[in-house]
């Protein structure tokens, strides 16, 4: 093989496990969605028809701007980099059962006689929930460490990032996936989705400290960063 081959070559093999990826995660979400419309006791549930289409669409072209802004990003997100902190799999397995648990809960809700929130209510989720995008899109775009675990990332140049969103909040990431998961039972029509949406929230943000001490510990130049921009999740608040 030609040794001007190999970068093409390495693009090409990224490009096909990303996408072996994104069709595998659509396969996850329609078996998801499958028992969901089990439990809410048909397929003509239309806030979870909705909610599919706007992980597929509007996420699906968050993911091909990323694609050409900020490959890298997507690439390390699909898979576990060498050095994440151990309690950090068992904060993901618990969030994972936590939100998945709430979707569950909004489905029982809208088979059980549920579904009494007012419909006025959905755009409103919809409109949170699009503004969330944005800025977790936009966080991805400038900051290449953006990974799906906590982790000192030795092997990638591990530096502070403080442009775009972080200049503002320094985890802008965590707080749009707080209003997105806020957004979730408006969007699902659902009161009783709420009480597993909060307990999912205040978990997320147990990580985001978590995450905050372990870079003022370990990543150099953040305990100064920190010091320039003084809110970690909410401006103004904490």
């Amino acid at each position: 093989m030609n040794a001007l081959s190999l970068p093409r070559t390495g693009r090409v093999a990224r490009s096909v496990v990303l996408m072996v990826r994104i069709v595998l995660g659509l396969a996850c979400t329609v078996a998801l969605f499958v028992g969901l419309f089990q439990l809410a006791g048909g397929a003509d549930w239309w806030p979870a028809w909705a909610y599919a289409g706007i992980l597929i669409l509007l996420h699906g072209a968050s993911s091909l701007y990323l694609w050409r802004k900020n490959p890298e990003v997507l690439k390390n997100r699909g898979r576990f980099g060498a050095g994440t902190k151990r309690w950090d799999f068992v904060w993901l397995a618990v969030f994972g059962v936590l939100f998945l648990g709430s979707l569950f809960v909004a489905a029982f809700d809208a088979g059980h006689g549920g579904g009494d929130m007012p419909l006025l209510l959905w755009p409103v989720g919809l409109i949170l929930h699009c503004a969330a995008l944005l800025l977790i899109t936009s966080a991805m775009a400038v900051n290449p460490h953006f990974e799906k675990t906590v982790r000192i990332q030795h092997d990638r140049s591990h530096r502070v990032i403080d442009s775009g969103p972080y200049g503002r909040v320094r985890h802008p990431g965590y707080l749009a996936v707080v209003a997105m998961l806020l957004a979730a039972p408006l969007l699902f029509l659902s009161w009783w989705m709420y009480p597993p949406i909060v307990v999912t929230s205040a978990w997320l943000v147990v990580r985001t400290a978590l995450e905050d001490k372990t870079l003022r510990a370990e990543l150099p130049g953040y305990a100064d960063y920190a010091a320039r921009v003084r809110f970690r999740l909410a401006p103004g608040l904490w």
